[in-house]
């Protein structure tokens, strides 16, 4: 049975084709009566189409025999235009162009997994808010918070678009509210303690590798992806040149300043000229921590093999790349301001450091808050007139005499003395 086009026609799959049954009305030539045009169309193959791409088809058939074309291509407003076909075929190919090739596959996923799959056959036109505002609720139940921020503006930037390429004369999506009741984001930080345990289980190689990430703060991206040609002992320092995502090799990093020189302290120079003697290969081109093959280590394999045996070891309630950075960012506030870890975290903006990686330290807010009240109870400056003058105010305070029984009248009249006992 063909399932309905939103009153438009249907569609059947007969054989190894999908066969689409438009219902367009028009006027019969003959008897000039009103019918409905149900001549059947060839979308395609099974094989070359799914059910989906095939119903789009059909409604852009439907919307060509109805001559809803406009001069241009473009669709008029009206119910053959559903929301998936929207995204894909125009809204979509305008964002890729701005996306690297990863970050628009993981856009496109997470849009796909999160609207197009729930929304997609639904026609544009018959879109409110009530009906967005009860799916963002319903992605709340569920996913964390930054996926119902991101699909929150997804939606607003995808109904804007469809408002300014005249899809649309509305944006349905504009009034629609993040909820309140949100998964709270991970913000799992470790102790100096922890750190230093976790390094000491760990062999040579492992262990230069880990705290070479804990003491720069870099991304599995980053670190995977150094060379030998990256290090110079002479200068102290690392540069960072390009990064391993998925299994490639990218010349960028994640942002503007990702790629950039990192300090390294003397005795980690030291142990890298160590290993740098010890290791596989030392050619400027070999990874510096290369797997078997001299190829660079996959980031989710070495978090299970490694990180995750380090917490099950030390009872951890976590360790992963990311909680290294965020442990990094939050202890670093003992040890230099917001600026310098914005430096080392390589962030474009300080909001970042502060606001997203920057865990609040409870024993950090206590020492400051006693350092506040230390600074109070020291003397001033000028203590000695100070002490003078509130000795003064005090002797005129004990002299001015003690007025009892004194009631005050209300305005515009005289101070009345009442006798004693009144």
């Amino acid at each position: 049975m063909g399932k309905s086009t939103y009153g438009m026609g249907s569609l059947t799959l007969r054989g190894k084709k999908w066969y689409g049954y438009p219902r367009i009305r028009q006027k019969d030539p003959v008897t000039g009566q009103m019918v409905y045009d149900r001549k059947p169309i060839i979308l395609g193959t099974k094989s070359g189409m799914t059910k989906t791409e095939a119903r789009e088809k059909l409604a852009r058939e439907i919307a060509k025999r109805k001559g809803w074309f406009r001069t241009n291509g473009q669709v008029m407003n009206d119910g053959s235009v559903t929301f998936g076909w929207f995204v894909r075929n125009r809204y979509l190919p305008l964002k890729e162009g701005d996306w690297r090739e990863e970050t628009a596959k993981n856009k496109t996923s997470l849009i796909q997994t999160n609207l197009i799959d729930d929304l997609g056959e639904l026609p544009l036109v018959n879109f409110d808010r009530f009906t967005l505002q009860m799916h963002v609720n319903k992605l709340a139940e569920t996913c964390s918070k930054d996926t119902v921020l991101q699909i929150r503006a997804y939606l607003r930037d995808i109904f804007e678009e469809a408002v300014d390429q005249d899809f649309l004369s509305k944006n349905p999506s504009a009034r629609v509210k993040v909820p309140k009741n949100l998964r709270e984001t991970d913000t799992t930080t470790l102790t100096w303690d922890q750190l230093r345990m976790a390094l000491e289980l760990l062999d040579e190689s492992d262990r230069i590798l880990v705290e070479l990430d804990m003491t720069d703060a870099l991304r599995p991206s980053e670190l995977f992806a150094l060379r030998w040609k990256c290090f110079e002992p002479g200068n102290s320092r690392l540069v960072l040149l390009e990064t391993v995502y998925k299994g490639k090799i990218r010349p960028f990093g994640k942002t503007r300043k990702s790629l950039a020189p990192v300090h390294l302290p003397p005795v980690l120079v030291s142990d890298l000229l160590a290993w740098k003697a010890k290791c596989p290969d030392s050619l400027p081109d070999a990874f510096i921590f290369p797997n078997k093959d001299g190829g660079f280590l996959d980031t989710g394999n070495y978090r299970k093999r490694v990180l995750k045996q380090l917490a099950d070891t030390l009872n951890l309630p976590n360790l992963t790349f990311q909680i290294i950075r965020r442990t990094i960012a939050t202890l670093s506030q003992t040890k230099g301001h917001a600026k310098a870890t914005q430096g080392m975290m390589r962030h474009s903006r300080v909001a970042t450091t502060t606001d997203v990686y920057q865990q609040v330290i409870p024993a950090s807010v206590a020492d400051m808050v006693d350092s506040i009240h230390g600074e109070l109870r020291k003397p001033s400056t000028a203590v000695v007139e100070t002490r003078k003058i509130a000795a003064n105010l005090r002797a005129k305070k004990q002299r001015e005499p003690v007025r009892k029984n004194a009631k005050l009248t209300p305005i515009d009249t005289k101070r009345a003395e009442y006798p004693m006992g009144v």
